[in-house]
């Protein structure tokens, strides 16, 4: 058939459709005590979100049990103008409306009441230092926290125990980062809508802003500007700054970053620098080209700086141009476009010695390829005008079309690698007296060490092959010396791909390895809490530094802390069990992915739950503080 034939005979089912929906809804309300939502989302939605019998996920989007902890605004949201536009784009609105309806968790705040601290322990001190201000720890983005800060030393490590658990509900994944200021934490609970003050000591809230819209990044804190007010800054799953006054919770400004549509989304951290604020913005595409009939693929990933005092515009880093028609169809006739993708998953990392900003970005998601795609890339500081890009892998074209039965969108056309290496962590600056180095590990296993200056390549090592959750997933440490690469690596042993999930150590200078500790399977008295502990089990989330400890945690949510010299583990903790919170909240914990690691102020945190990319879901943020203290 001609594909203009074929393309006329798409978009007559498409007309059709709401026609057919509608008898299907009758027939099904009046047939059923069930919600014809179900029987529609296991026809659109479960190739990739799995059904209700947890099969059909396709290792990437969140399962059925995480969707059906986000709220009908949430959902509405995502479907109408968030990241699940494109897809949501070709179903008629009763299709939509019945989805969320059968989705959608009821709207409750009433747990919060059991959260709050007494109405005379409530004041937010921003006089006490400031432990972590950000997910890097430093400007550097080293993960490499001072004695000081942590309040915690090498010996602490191997005696700590659980201070106290926080529960959150209709939350089953914890990816950002706190930031702590003295006795502060700021939190928050990703999926939910709710940032918190909490007291470090027992885990009750302050204040809580809610969010007109679903969280999603690590949190940063510091001055806006020259106006002397400390905000806390994060961004959300749909395209959205805030600012709140740090004191208070009270919203200074808010930003749509949406620059070149819809389906955005802010996921690694705010870089605050002086009187700007870097937001990394993880548009792609790489959803929307998993429908069919879906015009694949459009969105890219940007740096785009706001004013800290006022959250206006500044200027916007493109990683290519805005994606048009090439020419080419797809194998059912649908018009394709490019170029598309390059998202910033990361948090940016600033080197005002060089004036300059540092960021990694992921594969692209249709043709042409561009070469800032699966790239280490350095901008100006005061105009983002790109001085260099080094690239750790060409042609990497992929989209969720490429699962295990390539769909129409799969960019499937030579020369693509169709591997979805990213660099999901920050660029790394290590400054040293014989030279500095920027480090980055990537998905494909790679670790990359560069010079600063010119982008050239210094030394390379690689552990295994890397996967699409793969190789070192969220990002490294490093303390000058040493520079450590956590490798997930999910699944078994299959042709050429031979997982090794673990710890690995290299000398910064020379790039020679150090020291490494490949992580076991631990499915005894597991198997029924943590599914497929047998094949993942590997070190996702980016690890953090405190003196002479190295502290890591794997996706079936064991939490290891290291000896930084020879990797012997100083603790050990098994994270998914039941908890009795502080707020009474059911509590659970899962996976620790992300940034779901941090420190301060004699305390250790640890967000246990991340039920997407295969992880055990679960909704505790763990407090852990030296026994006695």
């Amino acid at each position: 058939m001609p594909q203009s034939h074929l393309a006329r005979l798409v978009k007559l089912v498409l007309l059709l459709v709401p026609i057919f929906t509608m008898s299907l809804l009758q027939a099904q309300s009046s047939s059923s005590d069930e919600p014809p939502g179900r029987a529609l989302f296991e026809e659109h939605c479960s190739s990739c979100h799995g059904g209700a019998d947890g099969q059909g996920n396709n290792g990437q989007a969140p399962l059925l049990g995480s969707l059906q902890t986000m709220t009908a605004a949430a959902l509405e949201f995502a479907i109408n103008e968030g990241v699940m536009y494109g897809q949501a784009s070709v179903l008629p609105n009763e299709v939509k409306a019945a989805i969320v309806d059968y989705l959608a968790a009821e709207e409750d705040d009433s747990w919060l009441a059991a959260t709050m601290c007494a109405a005379d322990n409530r004041l937010v001190d921003l006089n006490q230092p400031a432990y972590l201000t950000g997910v890097g720890v430093d400007a550097n983005s080293s993960r490499n926290m001072r004695v000081e800060n942590a309040g915690l030393t090498t010996v602490d490590m191997s005696n700590l125990e659980l201070a106290w658990a926080l529960a959150f509900p209709n939350v089953a994944a914890l990816r950002a980062s706190p930031v702590i200021v003295g006795s502060t934490v700021f939190y928050s609970a990703t999926g939910s809508r709710k940032v918190m003050a909490l007291d470090a000591n027992s885990g009750c809230a302050k204040w809580v802003f809610s969010s007109p819209t679903r969280l999603r990044s690590s949190l940063a804190y510091g001055p806006l500007g020259e106006t002397g007010v400390n905000a806390v800054i994060f961004g959300d799953g749909e395209g959205f700054v805030y600012a709140l006054n740090a004191a208070t919770g009270e919203q200074i400004w808010s930003a749509d970053v949406r620059s070149h549509g819809r389906g955005v989304r802010l996921t690694g951290g705010m870089a605050l620098h002086e009187d700007k604020v870097f937001v990394p913005v993880s548009a792609s595409g790489v959803s929307q080209g998993g429908t069919p009939t879906f015009e694949c693929c459009v969105g890219h990933g940007e740096i785009v700086t706001l004013d800290a005092a006022s959250g206006e515009v500044r200027w916007v880093y493109h990683t290519m141009p805005e994606a048009e028609y090439t020419g080419a169809v797809s194998s059912i006739g649908v018009r394709l476009r490019g170029p598309s993708g390059a998202p910033i998953w990361s948090t940016p990392t600033v080197d005002a010695k060089r004036n300059s900003l540092y960021i990694t970005t992921g594969e692209n998601t249709s043709h042409p390829a561009t070469n800032t795609s699966d790239a280490i890339i350095a901008l100006d500081l005061d105009t983002g005008n790109e001085k260099w890009a080094f690239q750790g892998m060409v042609h990497d074209v992929w989209n969720t079309a490429c699962g295990r039965t390539a769909g129409p969108n799969c960019p499937n056309q030579a020369p693509s690698t169709l591997a979805d290496k990213d660099f999901g962590g920050s660029a790394t600056l290590v400054e040293r007296s014989a030279g500095d180095v920027l480090l980055a590990g990537q998905k494909s296993g790679d670790l990359w060490a560069l010079n600063p200056d010119t982008g050239s390549l210094l030394w390379n090592q690689r552990i295994g092959s890397g996967t699409a959750s793969g190789g070192n997933h969220w990002g490294i440490a490093t303390d000058g010396e040493r520079v450590f690469h956590p490798i997930n690596d999910p699944g078994v042993a299959r042709g050429a791909y031979a997982p090794r999930p673990g710890m690995y150590s290299f000398f910064v200078g020379s790039g020679e390895p150090s020291w490494s500790h490949p992580v076991q399977a631990d499915c005894e008295n597991r198997s029924e809490r943590v599914p497929s502990c047998e094949n993942r089990n590997g070190l996702s989330a980016t690890p953090l530094l405190i003196d002479g400890a190295l502290i890591s945690a794997g996706v079936d949510g064991r939490l290891y802390i290291f000896d930084k010299n020879n990797g012997d583990i100083l603790f050990e903790y098994d994270s998914v069990r039941d908890y009795d919170t502080v707020n009474g909240v059911p509590g659970i914990g899962g996976s620790v992915d992300s940034h779901g690691i941090a420190a301060g102020g004699g305390m250790l945190f640890i967000g246990a739950g991340y039920g997407r990319m295969g992880g055990v879901p679960g909704n505790v943020l763990l407090a852990f503080k030296p026994k006695g203290n």
